[in-house]
């Protein structure tokens, strides 16, 4: 990378919560962001802030997907992959297949298909970083979250096995897995807009962790360079 030259980063799902407050940390360290989510105002506005690219990119479009490797060019040093959610809280005797159809694809088929088309231009950085957005409901179970846990186990299992499989290459991959951080839609979305079922879910939390905490500043925390996240196990 010729001197000067800003590093890039790529992050999906970066037009609200989790993703955009990861896009702003990066380029608050110096890195050039792809910011990479379905909304296309909401992105554009993010990008102007910070000075990075909007990318109109649904991550569980082969073709929008490759649209965005071919914007990003030969060479990437971070991808997040942020893009999520969660879709109801049925049973699994009352499960609505068509929600656990689409966590499943946006959660896992969605990280691996933009992992995929990604890969080269990472391991052609010589440095490159993988960071996927996990939870802690890919380690536990809980009632009512049959298709989400099982999706978000789902992105574990993919990420574990890319390290096996990347270890001789250049790339690190890493994971964050938080537990309940209070956004302004994860939970709404999940409940499909009921405010007040959403609400509910922090009740009696007196403090729970925002999208800001789990971007947490991390290119200066992490102490490596490139690594875009906190205690990840890069």
């Amino acid at each position: 990378m010729p001197p000067g030259t800003p590093r890039t980063a790529v992050v999906t799902g970066a037009s609200s919560g989790i993703g955009a407050a990861t896009a702003r940390s990066l380029a608050a360290a110096g890195f050039h962001v792809y910011c990479a989510a379905r909304r296309s105002d909401r992105v554009e506005k993010l990008a102007a802030e910070i000075g990075g690219t909007p990318v109109t990119c649904d991550v569980t479009s082969d073709a929008e997907v490759a649209a965005l490797a071919t914007l990003v060019g030969p060479s990437l040093d971070v991808l997040v992959n942020n893009a999520g959610g969660a879709f109801g809280v049925s049973p699994v005797a009352e499960a609505d297949t068509d929600d656990w159809q689409r966590m499943y694809d946006v959660n896992v088929i969605g990280l691996v298909r933009v992992t995929k088309v990604l890969l080269p231009a990472l391991v052609a950085s010589g440095a490159g970083v993988i960071l996927n957005v996990g939870s802690t409901a890919g380690r536990i179970a809980y009632e009512g979250g049959g298709g989400y846990t099982a999706a978000k186990h789902g992105t574990q299992v993919v990420t574990e096995t890319l390290r096996l499989e990347l270890y001789d290459q250049p790339v690190r991959v890493c994971e964050i897995a938080p537990g309940m951080v209070r956004t302004d839609e994860f939970a709404l979305v999940r409940f499909d807009g009921d405010q007040e079922r959403a609400g509910q879910v922090y009740a009696g939390v007196a403090e729970p962790l925002v999208a800001e905490d789990v971007a947490g500043e991390c290119p200066s925390r992490a102490g490596r360079p490139g690594c875009p996240g906190p205690q990840s196990p890069c």
